[in-house]
Protein backbone atom coordinates (compact mmCIF):
# COMPACT_ATOMS: atom_id res chain seq x y z
CA UNK A 1 0.00 0.00 0.00
CA UNK A 2 0.78 3.40 -0.84
CA UNK A 3 2.17 5.88 1.91
CA UNK A 4 -0.35 7.49 3.86
CA UNK A 5 -0.17 11.03 3.80
CA UNK A 6 -2.91 12.50 5.73
CA UNK A 7 -2.92 15.89 7.77
CA UNK A 8 -1.91 15.02 11.03
CA UNK A 9 -1.72 17.59 14.75
CA UNK A 10 1.91 17.68 13.48
CA UNK A 11 1.50 18.79 9.93
CA UNK A 12 -0.84 21.26 10.98
CA UNK A 13 1.23 22.53 14.08
CA UNK A 14 3.69 23.03 11.34
CA UNK A 15 1.92 25.68 9.67
CA UNK A 16 0.97 27.75 12.59
CA UNK A 17 4.29 27.36 13.42
CA UNK A 18 5.66 28.91 9.96
CA UNK A 19 2.70 31.87 10.79
CA UNK A 20 4.10 32.30 14.24
CA UNK A 21 8.05 32.14 12.78
CA UNK A 22 7.01 35.10 10.11
CA UNK A 23 5.46 36.98 12.22
CA UNK A 24 2.09 37.13 11.60
CA UNK A 25 0.38 36.09 14.33
CA UNK A 26 2.10 38.65 16.41
CA UNK A 27 0.85 41.38 13.55
CA UNK A 28 -2.84 40.10 14.34
CA UNK A 29 -1.97 40.75 18.00
CA UNK A 30 -0.50 44.27 17.53
CA UNK A 31 -3.63 45.17 15.36
CA UNK A 32 -5.81 43.99 18.01
CA UNK A 33 -3.99 45.73 20.76
CA UNK A 34 -3.39 49.21 19.23
CA UNK A 35 -5.81 49.11 16.53
CA UNK A 36 -3.05 49.19 14.13
CA UNK A 37 -3.87 48.23 10.50
CA UNK A 38 -1.73 46.28 8.19
CA UNK A 39 -1.91 44.32 4.66
CA UNK A 40 0.06 41.63 6.42
CA UNK A 41 -3.16 40.96 8.91
CA UNK A 42 -4.49 37.17 9.41
CA UNK A 43 -7.74 36.73 9.17
CA UNK A 44 -9.99 34.51 11.49
CA UNK A 45 -11.36 31.94 11.86
CA UNK A 46 -8.03 30.87 9.71
CA UNK A 47 -8.06 27.97 7.60
CA UNK A 48 -5.63 25.49 7.63
CA UNK A 49 -4.08 23.27 4.84
CA UNK A 50 -5.75 19.98 4.93
CA UNK A 51 -4.88 16.69 3.17
CA UNK A 52 -7.86 13.96 3.65
CA UNK A 53 -7.92 10.03 2.15
CA UNK A 54 -9.52 10.20 -1.09
CA UNK A 55 -12.35 7.78 -2.23
CA UNK A 56 -10.39 5.02 -2.81
CA UNK A 57 -8.77 5.17 0.27
CA UNK A 58 -11.88 5.58 2.20
CA UNK A 59 -13.15 2.19 0.95
CA UNK A 60 -9.41 0.60 0.83
CA UNK A 61 -8.10 1.61 4.30
CA UNK A 62 -11.42 2.08 6.25
CA UNK A 63 -9.78 1.17 9.61
CA UNK A 64 -7.12 3.86 9.08
CA UNK A 65 -9.41 6.26 8.08
CA UNK A 66 -11.74 5.91 11.05
CA UNK A 67 -8.48 5.80 13.58
CA UNK A 68 -7.46 9.08 11.43
CA UNK A 69 -10.90 10.67 12.55
CA UNK A 70 -10.45 9.92 16.10
CA UNK A 71 -7.40 11.40 16.36
CA UNK A 72 -7.89 14.69 14.89
CA UNK A 73 -11.30 14.79 16.77
CA UNK A 74 -9.47 14.42 19.72
CA UNK A 75 -7.07 17.61 18.98
CA UNK A 76 -7.85 20.11 21.02
CA UNK A 77 -8.65 24.19 19.79
CA UNK A 78 -9.64 22.77 16.39
CA UNK A 79 -12.75 23.04 14.65
CA UNK A 80 -13.68 20.29 12.52
CA UNK A 81 -15.98 21.20 9.55
CA UNK A 82 -17.59 18.06 8.61
CA UNK A 83 -19.70 17.22 5.21
CA UNK A 84 -21.80 14.10 4.39
CA UNK A 85 -20.20 11.89 1.73
CA UNK A 86 -22.43 9.15 0.22
CA UNK A 87 -20.17 6.02 -0.25
CA UNK A 88 -20.71 3.60 -2.98
CA UNK A 89 -19.77 0.87 -0.56
CA UNK A 90 -19.48 2.58 2.83
CA UNK A 91 -22.86 4.41 2.19
CA UNK A 92 -23.46 7.69 3.92
CA UNK A 93 -20.54 8.68 5.77
CA UNK A 94 -19.61 12.21 8.24
CA UNK A 95 -16.12 12.96 6.67
CA UNK A 96 -13.43 16.22 7.82
CA UNK A 97 -13.72 18.31 4.62
CA UNK A 98 -11.75 21.52 6.48
CA UNK A 99 -9.75 22.14 9.89
CA UNK A 100 -10.03 25.59 11.41
CA UNK A 101 -8.94 27.46 13.85
CA UNK A 102 -11.12 30.09 15.13
CA UNK A 103 -9.26 32.91 16.82
CA UNK A 104 -5.85 34.43 17.77
CA UNK A 105 -5.78 32.64 21.38
CA UNK A 106 -7.13 29.64 19.57
CA UNK A 107 -3.63 29.83 17.68
CA UNK A 108 -1.43 30.56 20.42
CA UNK A 109 -2.63 27.84 22.16
CA UNK A 110 -2.28 25.07 19.79
CA UNK A 111 0.71 26.17 19.42
CA UNK A 112 2.39 27.28 22.96
CA UNK A 113 3.15 30.44 22.20
CA UNK A 114 0.88 32.34 25.11
CA UNK A 115 3.64 33.30 26.71
CA UNK A 116 5.51 34.76 24.29
CA UNK A 117 2.65 37.21 23.12
CA UNK A 118 1.76 37.73 26.81
CA UNK A 119 5.42 39.30 26.64
CA UNK A 120 4.67 41.20 23.27
CA UNK A 121 1.73 42.55 24.47
CA UNK A 122 3.24 44.11 27.09
CA UNK A 123 5.64 45.51 24.54
CA UNK A 124 3.24 46.94 22.38
CA UNK A 125 1.38 48.59 25.41
CA UNK A 126 4.38 50.55 26.70
CA UNK A 127 5.36 51.38 23.24
CA UNK A 128 2.36 52.80 22.05
CA UNK A 129 1.82 55.23 25.48
CA UNK A 130 5.32 56.09 25.25
CA UNK A 131 6.11 56.52 21.22
CA UNK A 132 3.38 55.19 19.33
CA UNK A 133 4.99 56.35 15.88
CA UNK A 134 7.21 52.88 17.32
CA UNK A 135 4.14 50.56 16.39
CA UNK A 136 5.16 50.71 12.95
CA UNK A 137 8.54 49.28 13.55
CA UNK A 138 6.73 46.60 15.91
CA UNK A 139 4.38 45.53 13.29
CA UNK A 140 7.71 45.32 10.85
CA UNK A 141 9.96 43.30 13.26
CA UNK A 142 7.98 41.49 16.10
CA UNK A 143 9.98 39.26 16.44
CA UNK A 144 13.12 40.75 16.87
CA UNK A 145 11.12 43.10 19.73
CA UNK A 146 10.64 39.46 21.27
CA UNK A 147 14.49 38.99 21.48
CA UNK A 148 14.53 42.48 22.94
CA UNK A 149 11.95 42.25 25.37
CA UNK A 150 14.54 42.11 28.94
CA UNK A 151 15.92 45.37 26.65
CA UNK A 152 13.03 47.25 25.75
CA UNK A 153 12.10 49.58 28.11
CA UNK A 154 15.96 50.86 27.77
CA UNK A 155 15.71 51.46 24.38
CA UNK A 156 12.05 53.18 24.94
CA UNK A 157 14.07 55.17 27.86
CA UNK A 158 16.80 56.22 25.00
CA UNK A 159 14.16 57.02 22.53
CA UNK A 160 12.66 59.69 25.53
CA UNK A 161 16.37 61.05 25.95
CA UNK A 162 17.14 61.77 22.20
CA UNK A 163 13.43 63.82 21.97
CA UNK A 164 14.48 65.59 25.13
CA UNK A 165 18.12 66.23 23.86
CA UNK A 166 18.14 66.31 19.82
CA UNK A 167 21.72 66.59 18.70
CA UNK A 168 22.74 66.75 22.39
CA UNK A 169 26.98 67.58 21.63
CA UNK A 170 28.47 65.06 24.37
CA UNK A 171 29.99 61.78 24.00
CA UNK A 172 27.54 57.98 24.48
CA UNK A 173 29.30 57.84 28.10
CA UNK A 174 28.02 61.18 29.23
CA UNK A 175 24.17 60.42 28.92
CA UNK A 176 22.94 59.86 32.26
CA UNK A 177 19.98 57.47 32.15
CA UNK A 178 18.56 54.64 35.10
CA UNK A 179 19.99 51.40 33.94
CA UNK A 180 21.52 52.45 30.52
CA UNK A 181 25.63 52.79 29.70
CA UNK A 182 27.46 52.86 26.44
CA UNK A 183 28.56 49.77 26.44
CA UNK A 184 24.21 48.71 26.17
CA UNK A 185 23.90 51.52 23.46
CA UNK A 186 26.82 50.42 21.22
CA UNK A 187 25.57 46.50 21.44
CA UNK A 188 22.42 48.04 19.86
CA UNK A 189 23.34 50.95 17.37
CA UNK A 190 21.89 49.01 14.79
CA UNK A 191 17.82 48.85 15.98
CA UNK A 192 18.37 52.45 18.06
CA UNK A 193 18.89 53.84 14.37
CA UNK A 194 16.09 52.53 13.21
CA UNK A 195 13.68 53.73 16.67
CA UNK A 196 15.57 57.05 16.37
CA UNK A 197 14.83 57.45 12.44
CA UNK A 198 11.24 57.06 13.33
CA UNK A 199 10.98 58.99 16.23
CA UNK A 200 13.47 62.34 15.86
CA UNK A 201 12.16 65.15 14.10
CA UNK A 202 13.43 65.62 10.32
CA UNK A 203 16.16 68.64 11.60
CA UNK A 204 18.01 66.13 14.79
CA UNK A 205 19.39 63.41 11.76
CA UNK A 206 22.27 64.26 9.47
CA UNK A 207 21.22 61.50 7.04
CA UNK A 208 24.16 61.73 5.07
CA UNK A 209 26.57 59.68 7.79
CA UNK A 210 24.90 55.59 7.49
CA UNK A 211 25.76 52.46 9.36
CA UNK A 212 26.55 51.12 13.03
CA UNK A 213 30.24 52.90 12.63
CA UNK A 214 28.20 56.91 11.62
CA UNK A 215 26.03 56.45 14.93
CA UNK A 216 27.48 59.17 16.71
CA UNK A 217 27.57 61.66 13.85
CA UNK A 218 24.06 60.86 13.04
CA UNK A 219 23.01 61.68 16.03
CA UNK A 220 24.39 64.62 17.05
CA UNK A 221 26.88 62.70 19.35
CA UNK A 222 30.89 63.53 19.79
CA UNK A 223 32.87 60.74 18.35
CA UNK A 224 36.13 59.26 19.00
CA UNK A 225 38.78 61.86 17.17
CA UNK A 226 39.71 60.39 13.55
CA UNK A 227 43.42 60.78 13.22
CA UNK A 228 45.39 61.65 10.19
CA UNK A 229 48.60 59.79 9.64
CA UNK A 230 51.64 62.36 7.54
CA UNK A 231 54.62 63.18 6.85
CA UNK A 232 57.09 66.09 5.29
CA UNK A 233 59.18 65.21 2.03
CA UNK A 234 60.57 68.50 2.36
CA UNK A 235 63.46 69.22 4.84
CA UNK A 236 62.19 72.49 4.88
CA UNK A 237 58.27 72.02 5.46
CA UNK A 238 58.32 71.43 9.25
CA UNK A 239 55.02 71.01 11.13
CA UNK A 240 57.72 71.00 14.36
CA UNK A 241 60.79 73.14 14.62
CA UNK A 242 63.88 71.36 14.16
CA UNK A 243 62.17 68.38 13.20
CA UNK A 244 62.45 67.04 9.46
CA UNK A 245 60.31 64.13 7.67
CA UNK A 246 58.74 63.37 11.17
CA UNK A 247 56.23 60.33 11.23
CA UNK A 248 53.08 62.41 13.05
CA UNK A 249 49.34 62.36 13.75
CA UNK A 250 47.35 65.09 14.06
CA UNK A 251 42.83 64.35 14.85
CA UNK A 252 41.03 65.37 11.62
CA UNK A 253 39.78 68.71 13.63
CA UNK A 254 43.20 69.88 13.87
CA UNK A 255 44.81 68.50 10.63
CA UNK A 256 42.22 70.44 8.68
CA UNK A 257 43.40 73.88 10.32
CA UNK A 258 47.12 73.79 9.17
CA UNK A 259 47.81 76.34 7.96
CA UNK A 260 49.93 75.39 4.72
CA UNK A 261 51.21 76.96 1.61
CA UNK A 262 50.27 75.24 -1.72
CA UNK A 263 51.70 71.92 -1.27
CA UNK A 264 52.10 68.83 -3.00
CA UNK A 265 50.65 66.05 -1.39
CA UNK A 266 50.67 62.32 -2.61
CA UNK A 267 48.91 59.33 -0.35
CA UNK A 268 49.25 56.05 -0.32
CA UNK A 269 47.43 53.13 1.02
CA UNK A 270 50.77 51.02 2.06
CA UNK A 271 52.72 51.96 5.56
CA UNK A 272 56.13 50.61 3.83
CA UNK A 273 55.41 52.84 0.86
CA UNK A 274 54.16 56.11 3.53
CA UNK A 275 56.95 55.56 5.66
CA UNK A 276 59.99 54.89 2.48
CA UNK A 277 58.05 57.48 0.37
CA UNK A 278 61.85 59.90 -0.89
CA UNK A 279 62.25 63.56 -0.27
CA UNK A 280 60.20 65.46 -2.63
CA UNK A 281 60.57 69.75 -2.76
CA UNK A 282 57.20 70.88 -1.45
CA UNK A 283 55.46 68.32 -0.88
CA UNK A 284 53.78 65.85 2.20
CA UNK A 285 52.37 62.44 2.17
CA UNK A 286 49.00 60.82 3.93
CA UNK A 287 48.87 57.34 5.11
CA UNK A 288 45.48 56.28 3.43
CA UNK A 289 42.16 55.49 4.68
CA UNK A 290 40.66 52.99 2.15
CA UNK A 291 36.80 53.54 1.65
CA UNK A 292 36.65 56.57 4.00
CA UNK A 293 37.75 59.88 3.32
CA UNK A 294 35.19 61.88 5.57
CA UNK A 295 38.45 62.69 7.61
CA UNK A 296 40.27 63.64 5.28
CA UNK A 297 37.50 65.97 3.41
CA UNK A 298 37.39 68.65 6.60
CA UNK A 299 40.83 69.59 5.15
CA UNK A 300 39.47 72.16 2.69
CA UNK A 301 42.43 73.54 2.35
CA UNK A 302 43.84 70.39 0.41
CA UNK A 303 41.64 71.93 -2.47
CA UNK A 304 44.58 74.45 -3.26
CA UNK A 305 46.89 71.31 -3.37
CA UNK A 306 48.53 69.12 -6.43
CA UNK A 307 46.75 65.61 -5.20
CA UNK A 308 48.31 62.68 -5.67
CA UNK A 309 46.72 59.17 -5.19
CA UNK A 310 48.81 55.52 -5.01
CA UNK A 311 46.80 52.90 -4.58
CA UNK A 312 46.74 49.40 -6.01
CA UNK A 313 46.65 48.26 -9.87
CA UNK A 314 43.07 46.69 -9.08
CA UNK A 315 39.23 47.00 -9.44
CA UNK A 316 39.38 47.85 -5.74
CA UNK A 317 42.14 50.51 -6.37
CA UNK A 318 40.46 52.30 -8.45
CA UNK A 319 37.14 52.22 -6.86
CA UNK A 320 39.07 54.22 -3.80
CA UNK A 321 40.05 56.38 -6.11
CA UNK A 322 36.90 57.06 -7.78
CA UNK A 323 35.76 57.85 -4.26
CA UNK A 324 38.55 60.12 -3.28
CA UNK A 325 37.24 62.43 -6.08
CA UNK A 326 34.19 63.04 -4.83
CA UNK A 327 35.32 65.05 -2.19
CA UNK A 328 38.79 66.16 -3.96
CA UNK A 329 38.00 66.38 -7.78
CA UNK A 330 41.14 67.60 -8.44
CA UNK A 331 43.22 64.13 -7.39
CA UNK A 332 45.39 62.02 -9.83
CA UNK A 333 46.52 58.45 -10.22
CA UNK A 334 50.12 58.07 -9.48
CA UNK A 335 51.82 54.78 -10.70
CA UNK A 336 48.10 53.33 -11.57
CA UNK A 337 48.43 52.94 -15.23
CA UNK A 338 49.40 50.19 -17.45
CA UNK A 339 52.78 50.40 -18.34
CA UNK A 340 53.53 50.29 -14.58
CA UNK A 341 51.43 46.93 -14.45
CA UNK A 342 52.54 45.00 -17.22
CA UNK A 343 56.09 46.00 -16.68
CA UNK A 344 55.46 44.26 -13.09
CA UNK A 345 54.27 41.00 -14.72
CA UNK A 346 56.13 38.74 -12.51
CA UNK A 347 55.08 40.42 -9.51
CA UNK A 348 51.32 39.89 -9.93
CA UNK A 349 48.55 38.96 -7.69
CA UNK A 350 45.16 38.01 -7.73
CA UNK A 351 42.02 40.07 -6.63
CA UNK A 352 39.31 37.53 -5.34
CA UNK A 353 36.16 39.75 -5.50
CA UNK A 354 36.25 42.29 -8.11
CA UNK A 355 34.59 45.66 -8.66
CA UNK A 356 32.24 45.79 -11.31
CA UNK A 357 30.15 49.02 -10.91
CA UNK A 358 30.65 51.72 -12.75
CA UNK A 359 32.72 54.30 -11.55
CA UNK A 360 32.41 57.67 -13.19
CA UNK A 361 35.06 59.82 -11.65
CA UNK A 362 38.07 58.06 -13.49
CA UNK A 363 39.17 59.68 -16.74
CA UNK A 364 39.97 57.59 -19.78
CA UNK A 365 43.12 56.26 -19.17
CA UNK A 366 41.89 55.22 -15.90
CA UNK A 367 38.96 53.66 -17.14
CA UNK A 368 40.39 51.66 -19.46
CA UNK A 369 42.59 50.27 -16.82
CA UNK A 370 39.58 49.65 -14.95
CA UNK A 371 37.75 48.14 -17.39
CA UNK A 372 40.78 45.58 -18.55
CA UNK A 373 40.66 44.50 -15.26
CA UNK A 374 37.34 43.72 -15.52
CA UNK A 375 36.91 42.13 -18.51
CA UNK A 376 40.15 40.05 -17.44
CA UNK A 377 42.03 41.29 -20.38
CA UNK A 378 45.76 40.31 -19.30
CA UNK A 379 45.32 37.65 -16.98
CA UNK A 380 42.04 36.67 -14.49
CA UNK A 381 42.04 38.81 -11.59
CA UNK A 382 44.78 40.34 -12.13
CA UNK A 383 45.86 42.98 -9.11
CA UNK A 384 49.33 44.59 -8.80
CA UNK A 385 49.90 45.72 -5.15
CA UNK A 386 51.77 48.89 -4.77
CA UNK A 387 54.62 47.66 -2.15
CA UNK A 388 55.57 45.71 -5.57
CA UNK A 389 56.33 48.41 -7.38
CA UNK A 390 59.85 49.07 -8.21
CA UNK A 391 61.48 51.75 -6.01
CA UNK A 392 63.58 53.34 -8.97
CA UNK A 393 59.94 53.36 -10.63
CA UNK A 394 58.77 54.85 -7.91
CA UNK A 395 62.02 57.76 -8.20
CA UNK A 396 61.50 57.77 -12.36
CA UNK A 397 57.97 59.04 -11.56
CA UNK A 398 58.22 61.62 -9.34
CA UNK A 399 61.53 63.42 -11.51
CA UNK A 400 58.69 63.54 -14.41
CA UNK A 401 56.33 65.82 -11.81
Amino acid sequence: MSKIDWSTEKNLKDQVLRKWEQGDLLREQLNQLAQFQTEFALTFPLRLSFKSPNSGELADRFNEVRDWVAQLTAIKLLRIEWRELNHRILGKQMFPQAIWLDSLKDALAFIGKQPEARQFAEIVTSTHEAHSELVAWLQKRPLQALDLATEWSRLLAIVSWMKQHPRPGIYLRQIDIAGVHSKFIENHKRVLSELLDLSLAQEAIQSEFTGTKRFSARYGFLDKPQHIRFRSLDANLNFIAATSYADMSLDSHSFGRLNLPPTRIFITENETNFLAFPPVNDAMIIFGAGYGWDALARATWLHECELYYWGDIDTHGFAILNQLRHHFPQVRSFLMDETTLLAHQNLWGTEEHQVFHTLPRLNAEEAQVFKGLQEQQWQPHVRLEQEHIRFSVLLAALAHI
